[in-house]
């Protein structure tokens, strides 16, 4: 098996996560407000949206850069044949130690963002000192591993889809899958991963990078009756 492009693996997905996240970060803070436990006006509204945006523009591109080098790697290393039956399983697997090794960069820098999202009047430089100072490296790790325990689960079935996807559009082409389709292919496999749970988790790690802790709990319904279970955040811990 010849070693993959790691450079062009690194450049393009650097670039592509980097993209993304500038393009969507106003959706992202208002995302963040929305979710914020003081409420969305008293987070700033729809005021100084790009707030946090110097975060994001130092982290996107070495976050995604890691992912996609170390989810090559780990494929190329695997060496297992692309009709075997564990092929899914490769891509499980790169995309876990991928993910593992991209939060190492993405989690500070979604720290500082989130916390400068919700206080709009903190410059992002300002917030990232005082985490250092009041918290130290530990601060800056806050929800770590809610992050990874999220994007693992959402890897696991997403990366897996978009290889089989692209694999089966190919063959029924009899050729390789065009940038074009590979995107396609992307975008449904992240459709299909965005669930309910996902919000939930979402506004757990929030809570935490933010600095307010609360606890997301599965409450049974105490009347006995067959409804589902709902989640719930208690008070403040």
């Amino acid at each position: 098996m010849n070693q993959p492009g790691f450079v062009v693996s690194l450049v393009a997905g650097g670039v592509a996560g980097a993209s993304v996240d500038l393009i969507l970060f106003p959706l992202d803070t208002i995302k963040t407000r929305l979710q914020s436990p003081q409420g969305f006006e008293r987070a700033g509204g729809f005021r100084g949206i790009y707030a946090g945006v110097p975060s994001t523009a130092i982290g996107s591109f070495p976050n995604a850069a890691a992912f996609f080098l170390t989810y090559e790697y780990v494929k190329w290393f695997l060496h297992i044949d692309s009709s075997s039956y564990w092929m899914p399983v490769k891509h499980m697997l790169a995309a876990s130690a991928g993910e593992v090794v991209a939060c190492l960069i993405r989690v500070p820098s979604e720290v500082v963002k989130q916390r400068a999202q919700v206080s709009a009047s903190s410059r992002t430089f300002q917030i990232f000192s005082n985490i250092l100072h009041e918290e130290g490296i530990q601060g800056l790790y806050r929800g770590y591993k809610s992050t990874v325990l999220r994007e693992i689960p959402f890897s696991l079935v997403q990366f897996p889809l978009w290889e089989y996807l692209k694999a089966l559009w190919s063959w029924r082409q009899d050729h390789a899958v065009d940038s074009w389709q590979s995107a396609v292919c992307g975008a449904f496999a992240g459709w299909v991963q965005h669930c309910e749970w996902e919000r939930v988790l979402c506004l757990a790690r929030g809570l935490e990078v933010t600095g307010v802790h609360r606890v997301v709990r599965w409450c049974l319904p105490s009347n006995g009756s067959n409804q589902p279970g709902r989640f719930h955040l208690s008070g403040c811990l």
